[in-house]
């Protein structure tokens, strides 16, 4: 088919040159169309290029990568020792990966294994001993296993860094360093990154070779799908409001961003008093309560989950239709990161940050960030300061809330109602 044919009518799967058993699979797993993520990495991928792909979640990219690994792999017979390592930032993207790469195997026989802590390492060595084609691992992790020799390298010919900005965020730089000089000098590398902040590039610099740059993120950081609003309120009111705002948005899924674990369990148990089905998820829960409640979520038994930053970064679910941050974000990143869970895949989606009147600063900064302003909300009988809402002739009578500091005001822009994220 000529380019020119190719461009009167949608890409399909077929035009990338892959395998009838890919193709199949595929199919099976309901992938219909590449997005423009997986139509631009794939083939380069296929070619044994370097990569270096900036893209936000819920583009695709899992199977961006995933798909050119399983094309590549050899038998088993011809390389006894894994083939590809996958390095993710959480466990909870390590389970993800691996499950994508389990669902898009289906037909061909190629065996992964997930590596990443808070699980008996024994059960691990165990996989590791029997042959796995395909590693998907946390940095610490990998090293323990490279450390104790469970973990051969040696015949490993492609490696991705997957949310690498965020594995530097977390300080797994010294670990990932140390596990690409183990790795073959003559490997594949793919590094995919929300952001490319300037410990990333070094990274590229240093363990790739020649890589292409490939920017699938648009112009504004955020995806286009997701309406996002702020509400200015005191610290002591957050909490009424995030009742009175799941109350009124009345969400399919939702997750509630807060800062630290301590305050992510104070809001989930207190919203568990107000509703049903809410969860709580943070880094120092042991693992099998962080799988409890991730498939939970997952299947849709979980309507409100309330989560931390660390964790969060892993929750790949395509059913989340509101964020709500009831704390700002320590870093503007995060709050691309927070607002990506939702509105995945093309789906739309809505995201509510709440901004006490100290922190108008830190609102000024994610709106640099994302060039984008957000849109202020108020909600109908709450004053988001004094909490003295009164009721006069049957009605709620609500006094004036005070207007925000100046770097929260948004000339012209008053109390927008919005509709909601389907």
């Amino acid at each position: 088919m000529t380019q020119s044919n190719l461009k009167r009518r949608k890409l399909e799967f077929s035009d990338l040159a892959l395998s009838d058993i890919t193709l199949k699979a595929l199919s099976e797993a309901d992938y219909l169309q590449p997005t423009p993520v997986q139509a631009g990495l794939i083939p380069l991928a296929l070619r044994g290029i370097d990569l270096l792909g900036q893209a936000q979640t819920g583009t695709g990219k899992t199977a961006s990568f995933s798909i050119p690994i399983l094309e590549r792999l050899k038998s088993r017979r011809d390389v006894p020792t894994p083939q590809a390592l996958i390095l993710v930032p959480t466990r909870e993207l390590a389970v993800q990966v691996h499950d994508e790469i389990v669902k898009l195997s289906h037909g061909r026989r190629a065996n992964c294994v997930a590596l990443y802590g808070g699980k008996p390492i024994r059960q691990q060595m165990e996989k590791l001993r029997r042959g796995q084609q395909v590693i998907v691992g946390t940095p610490g992790r990998v090293i323990d296993h490279i450390g104790r020799g469970t973990l051969i390298l040696e015949g490993i010919s492609m490696v991705v860094l997957d949310e690498a900005d965020r594995m530097l965020d977390i300080g797994f730089r010294p670990d990932i360093e140390k596990i690409l000089r183990r790795c073959p000098r003559d490997r594949q590398t793919l590094l995919l990154s929300a952001t490319l902040p300037p410990p990333v590039v070094r990274l590229a610099r240093r363990y790739m070779r020649n890589p292409r740059k490939l920017n699938f993120s648009p112009k504004e950081i955020t995806v286009d799908t997701i309406d996002q609003f702020y509400f200015t309120v005191s610290q002591e009111r957050k909490f009424d409001l995030l009742v009175r705002l799941i109350k009124r948005e009345e969400p399919q899924q939702a997750i509630v961003f807060c800062r630290t674990k301590r305050g992510t369990e104070r809001i989930s148990r207190k919203l568990t008093d107000r509703m049903k089905s809410v969860g709580c998820i943070h880094g120092d829960m042991d693992q099998r309560a962080r799988d409890r409640v991730m498939r939970s979520f997952r299947e849709q038994k979980l309507r409100i989950l309330v989560a931390t930053d660390v964790v969060g970064r892993g929750i790949d679910v395509s059913g989340i239709s509101h964020i709500i941050n009831h704390d700002t974000p320590q870093f503007c990143d995060d709050y691309v990161h927070r607002v990506g869970r939702a509105g995945r895949m093309g789906r739309e989606g809505v995201a509510f940050t709440f901004v006490t009147p100290e922190e108008g600063n830190e609102l000024t900064r994610i709106e640099m960030r994302i060039n984008t302003q957000l849109k202020r909300d108020e909600m109908d009988q709450f004053d988001p300061v004094t909490g003295l809402e009164k009721e006069k002739d049957g009605q709620a009578d609500e006094p004036a809330p005070p207007p925000p500091p100046a770097n929260l005001r948004r000339e012209g822009r008053g109390p927008r109602r919005h509709r909601k994220a389907l």
